[in-house]
């Protein structure tokens, strides 16, 4: 078990395994969740939280949507193509 302390100013040093084991550098944003157990540190996203349309709306795709079996057809040849370029 890791420990650190709360400094006079409220300040907490999360300790070097815990940070290099969660991908976190300095400067790194993290949430402060309040919880029963005690207090969660969580990344904040670096994106505004959306939808799927939002997203979708975005693209800029215009014409006749595509079928669900020419979009699987298509997968398809892709998985195909990627698989013969690694060989």
């Amino acid at each position: 078990m890791l420990t650190t302390r709360l400094s006079s100013k409220g300040q907490v040093i999360i300790p070097k395994p815990l940070r290099t084991r969660h991908h976190w550098e300095p400067g790194q944003d993290l949430i402060a969740v309040d919880t029963d157990e005690g207090v969660l540190l969580r990344p904040a996203s670096p994106f505004p939280e959306t939808s799927l349309r939002k997203v979708a709306s975005c693209l800029p795709y215009s014409g006749k949507a595509k079928t669900l079996e020419e979009i699987e057809e298509a997968i398809k040849k892709g998985a195909l193509k990627d698989g013969n370029d690694r060989r």
